[in-house]
């Protein structure tokens, strides 16, 4: 029976799209449960989140906005040398969460990475598949644990979007040695897809996304190589708030600046193979459409690269360096995925009712 009066707020973290994309099925399920839901966010985010559902609360949440380098080499100095800024937006949305709760009656919190994200007064929720932070140097890593943990600590309880004892998808990131002190629950896949069965329209699906510089960088490359290709072709930039079309040449090349949920379902369906980001989210969604994949790692993005090596390894999909994508060899890679056919979970809908009925 669907519960009652239940007001919640959730924010997803604003580095690149995929947090919000795995909210959507959780703001789903507790609309389905009669919650009143507000969501904290700005920007892409905002647009991204109020078109899969027009009717819901848009409460305006600054960001984090962190810029990444373009070389690995760069990378922790590029996140050290923006820590003060985080550090000042963490105490910002630990303010403004205080506020929220007094001002819509708000009694149940959901965090999606965000650090500051939570309140004491209040069941607060922590959402991340990193209880390991991969940074590409050992020592670090533990240091960046203990960093992690120590706000995690602060939430009610946290939920790992993986599962807990089947072929773990995020691998060590999301089952470390060592865990946080507050109950630790798997919520499974999640995704905003669906499974359909569809007839093939695309050879190839392109989808570009993650934070800038690498988004533009990755969408250079393969526009620069896409001519090699003849066979019937579809892009989506990864763009919500791009009004602009782009302009190209290639006769077999569709391209969408961004779809809705329902629409972009519909391409991957129809497309036989999908080149993409190894971002987690990206992940969960062709698990749940059982897609033949090749992951691009982001540059300078440890994490997608230990993903791409783990879901490699685990023969669930392919992978390339950016460094080394040559369009003219992609479509070699076409061949049925059946692994990830059985891989879905649902888990996460008890695990929501569980917690609304505690509130």
């Amino acid at each position: 029976m669907a519960l009652n009066n239940n007001r919640i707020l959730i924010a997803p973290l604003d580095w690149g799209l995929g947090h919000a994309t795995r909210c959507v099925p959780i703001i789903k399920h507790l609309l389905s449960q009669n919650c009143t839901v507000f969501v904290g966010a700005e920007g892409s985010i905002a647009t991204l989140l109020k078109s899969e559902f027009p009717d819901i609360t848009i409460l305006p949440l600054k960001g984090y906005r962190v810029k990444y380098s373009k070389t690995r080499f760069s990378f922790l100095l590029k996140i050290i040398t923006q820590l003060p800024r985080i550090s000042k937006v963490i105490r910002y949305e630990k303010r403004w969460v205080e506020e929220a709760i007094k001002t819509h009656k708000i009694n149940g919190v959901i965090s999606d990475n965000r650090l500051g994200f939570y309140s004491i007064k209040i069941p607060s929720v922590y959402i991340t598949h990193q209880l390991l932070i991969k940074t590409g140097l050992n020592i670090f890593d533990t240091i960046v644990q203990k960093i992690h943990f120590h706000f995690i600590n602060k939430f009610s309880a946290c939920w790992v979007p993986d599962f807990e004892k089947e072929l773990t998808l995020a691998g060590d990131l999301s089952h470390p040695k060592k865990l946080p002190n507050i109950p630790i629950q798997y919520l499974g896949t999640l995704s905003r897809f669906k499974r359909l069965s569809l007839d093939l329209e695309y050879k190839l699906c392109i989808i570009i996304s993650g934070p800038e510089p690498q988004r533009s960088v990755f969408e250079k490359i393969i526009l620069s190589q896409v001519h090699q290709l003849k066979e019937k072709l579809v892009m989506v930039r990864g763009l919500p708030n791009e009004q602009k079309e782009l302009n190209h040449s290639f006769e077999n090349l569709t391209i969408f600046n961004h779809l809705d949920a329902e629409k972009l379902n519909t391409i991957i369906a129809q497309s036989e193979l999908v080149l993409s980001r190894s971002g987690y989210s990206t992940i969960m969604d062709l698990i749940m459409l059982n897609k033949n994949a090749i992951l691009v790692p982001t540059p300078a993005q440890p994490e997608q690269e230990y993903l791409a090596i783990h879901l490699k390894n685990n023969g669930l999909f392919q992978f390339v360096q950016q460094a080394d994508l040559k369009c003219s060899e992609l479509l070699k890679c076409s061949k049925a995925n059946n692994k990830t056919a059985q891989i879905q979970s649902e888990n996460f809908k008890k695990i929501i009712e569980n917690w609304l009925n505690q509130l």
